[in-house]
């Protein structure tokens, strides 16, 4: 059965756990599909389960031996920044981020082909998007599609993109399996640790590390 909950307590901060961590927590701006700062993003830090964090911590460790850090986007997301989602796909004919974020979509099929969903894992709070940078450049790996290219391109199977597209994407990904996280079909940057602490929780408090007990 699915509840509702308000305890941040197994909760942390995802950098206490992963000090090099990158994060542009995209929500945060106005820079993401809908356009606006997402509803329950308090501050641009990435919270995360305890146990998602101790996971996360040996994919960065594995990725800084092969010269890489991890750049997080997105870690918990309040279920009320999901409602932003769901109200603005069903009663906002704002499409001023579609040439960005969906240019081959109507807004409605974010939903239908699953992209946006009305009940997110991240809500969970073991769901991360995140990419990797090269520490010799400071740049992002070329994925082949950017966070959030609502397309066939960012399915992590598509072989569309180039060999070396592909294979960055495989780096990432291999070591996120190894460490424990499920991938998705659709997007090559969204991870679920398979043993997530809370499968059947959603939960409702802002993404500010004051909700936190440190």
């Amino acid at each position: 059965m699915k509840q509702l909950a308000t305890d941040s307590s197994g909760f942390v901060l995802l950098s206490d756990y992963v000090p090099g961590v990158v994060q542009e927590i995209r929500y945060f701006s106005t820079y993401n599909f809908v356009g606006d700062k997402i509803d329950g993003y308090e501050e641009p830090v990435a919270l995360i389960t305890v146990e998602a964090a101790r996971a996360l911590k040996a994919v960065a460790n594995e990725m800084n031996v092969q010269g890489y850090r991890l750049k997080v986007f997105d870690a918990y997301r309040p279920v009320c920044a999901v409602k932003h989602f769901v109200l603005w796909g069903i009663e906002d004919t704002d499409i001023r981020m579609k040439p960005y974020f969906y240019p081959q979509l109507q807004k409605q099929e974010l939903f239908s082909k699953g992209y946006v969903a009305s009940k997110s894992s991240h809500s969970r709070g073991s769901t991360v998007d995140l990419t990797l940078l090269d520490m010799a450049t400071g740049k992002e790996l070329d994925m082949g599609s950017p966070f959030d290219l609502f397309s066939e391109v960012s399915h992590p199977d598509c072989r569309t993109i180039t060999e070396e597209q592909y294979a960055n994407r495989m780096i990432l990904r291999s070591s996120m399996l190894r460490n424990g996280f499920e991938p998705i079909d659709c997007e090559w940057w969204h991870f679920t640790l398979k043993d997530e602490p809370y499968p059947d929780t959603y939960f409702e408090f802002p993404v500010s590390v004051s909700v936190l007990k440190r």
